[in-house]
């Protein structure tokens, strides 16, 4: 069965146009051009790398956006990576998450779509071989999938929805767009409620609509938190989805107070767990 993947609903102050932007450091800034729409903050996808590699520790995310030095939420476009710096082109160098780190990467990818800044953007690719020489990619310019005559050739689909024949389409990895849809269902609120551990573990709401908690830290996250919710159950959307009147992957029970004992393992292949309005059975 194919899943329908949920597309982005408007957002907070749309502007006209996405305007590709230089990534910092040059004479022409960015503020030159939010007078013509969106601009796109390559510094924010280099900022979440570092992070989720270790750089900084996540507890810092807590100002991330305007408090990194970034655009106004208002004005920026942002992603985790494109097609250029996910070949170690442009601001972030190897600190760029990609498919190829897919913990990290749904992590940052999760990380994005909760987070109230800007409008965001999901990858979708492909898979090629690299060739490194003196540590650099000589295959940083292999196209996509292709036949005998250099014909581009489309994607098979799995019985999940996941992409083969060459094609990594990471916008249908579950854990991505089943945050596109937390994404959809929060717009219009703000963060509130943080709590980290002094180090790599954080959690947050948006308003009463949403409660995300990621770990990545080597050591599991036990922990009774806030979620903002109303009471009842609720199903993981990173771990799986709501079908009918279960989840298909694991489900967290909101407590009358808005509390709810909240677990990720530190070796789950994700490191998040996410619950929202729509995913209560």
């Amino acid at each position: 069965m194919r899943h329908q993947v949920p597309r982005l609903v408007g957002e907070l102050r749309p502007l006209k146009h996405s305007v590709l932007c230089i990534s910092g450091g040059e004479p022409i800034t960015s503020l030159e051009y939010v007078g013509n729409g969106r601009v796109t903050e390559f510094k924010y996808g280099k900022f979440l790398g570092e992070t989720f590699r270790g750089e900084k520790q996540l507890k810092s995310l807590i100002t991330m956006g305007e408090g990194w030095g970034l655009l106004d939420r208002a004005f920026a476009l942002v992603f985790v990576d494109n097609h250029d710096n996910q070949r170690g082109h442009g601001a972030g160098g190897d600190m760029i998450l990609t498919f190829r780190v897919s913990k990290l990467y749904k992590m940052a990818n999760a990380f994005m779509l909760a987070w109230p800044y800007g409008l965001t953007r999901v990858m979708s690719s492909y898979y090629w071989d690299q060739k490194y020489v003196n540590g650099h990619d000589e295959n940083d310019w292999v196209g996509p999938p292709h036949d005998d005559s250099y014909n581009t050739v489309g994607p098979t689909f799995g019985p999940d929805g996941s992409c083969g024949n060459g094609w990594v389409c990471e916008h249908r990895w579950r854990q991505i767009y089943n945050m596109v849809a937390f994404r959809n269902v929060v717009n219009g609120t703000d963060m509130n409620d943080w709590w980290d551990n002094d180090s790599n573990q954080i959690a947050f709401c948006r308003g009463n609509t949403g409660f995300i908690a990621i770990n990545n830290d080597d050591w599991d996250l036990m922990e009774t938190l806030q979620t903002c919710l109303s009471a009842g159950k609720y199903c993981d959307v990173i771990s799986g989805s709501k079908s009918g009147d279960e989840c298909t992957g694991k489900s967290v029970t909101v407590a009358a107070d808005g509390t709810a004992y909240i677990e990720i393992s530190s070796w789950e292949e994700d490191g998040v767990l996410a619950i929202h309005l729509n995913s209560k059975l």
